[in-house]
């Protein structure tokens, strides 16, 4: 574990955290993500991250999201639907129910995906593998009654 990793994995997991950090991070790892012309992501020095770009369902209109991603061995990556631990479902997640294909800027590359949101026994290990890297997803789980969505991104 890096130094202050311990700290910040505390300090993710507290309710004001939920409260301010839907606002703050995106919005600077946008900014940031721009600036580099998609190679930087600030909140990849906290946890692996992908830039989502995903039509939404309502609006039919191209949705830039930074997010925070578990990278898969076959070249994929999974998505945790946490918000934050905030009640509500991300936009994002209705997003790719709606419209599964999609695109993700991954380490400077646009990469077109396909999304499936997980269930069963598939869900439970990508969870493990979810906490395994951010064990702070549990507080946010803890804290809602909804089950967090978790979606496998397959490259097309």
């Amino acid at each position: 574990m890096r130094p202050g990793e311990r700290l910040l994995m505390k300090v993710s997991a507290t309710r004001a955290f939920a409260r301010t950090a839907p606002y703050v991070i995106p919005a600077l790892d946008r900014a940031v993500h721009r600036l580099t012309r998609g190679k930087v992501l600030l909140s990849t020095r906290m946890l692996p991250g992908v830039v989502l770009t995903a039509t939404g369902a309502r609006s039919g209109l191209l949705r830039r999201t930074p997010l925070a991603c578990v990278p898969e061995e076959d070249g994929g990556w999974l998505l945790v639907g946490s918000n934050f631990g905030r009640p509500g479902h991300p936009a994002w997640t209705g997003n790719l129910l709606k419209n599964p294909e999609a695109e993700v800027s991954w380490r400077g590359r646009d990469i077109p995906v396909r999304a499936r949101l997980l269930s069963g026994e598939e869900r439970a290990r990508a969870w493990r593998a979810a906490l395994a890297l951010w064990p702070p997803y549990a507080a946010y789980q803890a804290r809602v009654t909804r089950e967090i969505r978790l979606f496998r991104l397959e490259r097309r």
